[in-house]
C-alpha cells in the first residue's frame, strides 16, 4: 500500500491537472466561435461530457471515500457537506448516461456552485483564515481548519473538491451547448 505521503503527492498532481485542464476548457469554451478546431472540439465535449462527469465523480467519490473509509481520515463537518453536493453527481450522471439526458448539466451547475462555495469557504479556513461561521465539529469530530493534505504550498482537500467542482462547471457549459451554433 502506499504511503499516504505518496498518496497526498500524486493527489497534489492530480489536482494541479484538474486546475490546468479546467482553465483550457473555459478558454476553448469561450474562443470556440472563433476557430474551427475549437468548436470540433467543443463538439467533442459536449458529445462527451456526460461520461467525462461520471468519470470524475466516480473517481473523487472513490477518493474521498477511501481516504475516510480505507485510511482511517474521519470527516470534519464541511467535508461532509462537501460530500453532499459531490456524492450524488456520480448516480446522476450515471442515470443521464444511460437515459442520454443532457439536462442534468443545469443540475450539476447549481449543485457544484454550491460545493464550490462550501470548499472555498474551508480551504481559506485551512490556510489560516479566521472563522466566519462555527465549525460544525463536534467532541468527536475533526476542526474544520485542520488539513489532512497540504501540497504544492496550497493544495489541500477542500481545494481537491473546489477543482474537481469548478472542472464541472466548466464541462457542463459544453454539455449544454446546442447541436448547432
Amino acid at each position: 500500500m502506499a504511503s499516504v505521503e505518496n498518496l497526498n503527492f500524486l493527489v497534489g498532481l492530480g489536482t494541479l491537472a484538474i486546475q490546468g485542464a479546467t482553465l483550457l476548457l473555459l478558454v476553448v469554451f469561450l474562443l470556440r466561435k472563433k476557430s474551427k478546431s475549437l468548436m470540433t472540439l467543443a463538439g467533442i465535449l459536449r458529445d462527451t461530457g456526460l461520461l467525462i462527469a461520471f468519470l470524475l465523480f466516480l473517481f473523487s467519490t472513490g477518493a474521498s471515500l477511501y481516504y475516510s473509509d480505507v485510511l482511517g481520515f474521519i470527516p470534519c463537518g464541511l467535508c461532509w457537506l462537501q460530500r453532499v453536493f459531490i456524492f450524488p453527481q456520480t448516480v446522476l450522471f450515471l442515470i443521464a448516461i444511460f437515459k442520454k439526458d443532457k439536462g442534468i448539466a443545469i443540475y450539476s451547475i447549481a449543485l457544484s456552485i454550491f460545493g464550490a462555495i462550501v470548499a472555498l469557504y474551508q480551504h481559506y479556513l485551512q490556510v489560516g483564515g479566521t472563522s466566519i461561521l462555527p465549525c460544525p465539529a463536534t467532541v468527536q469530530a475533526v476542526e474544520c481548519s485542520k488539513r489532512i493534505l497540504f501540497e504544492f504550498g496550497y493544495i489541500t482537500f477542500p481545494l481537491v473538491a473546489f477543482s474537481v467542482l469548478a472542472f464541472a462547471i466548466v464541462l457542463m457549459l459544453f454539455v449544454r451547448m446546442p447541436e448547432r451554433e
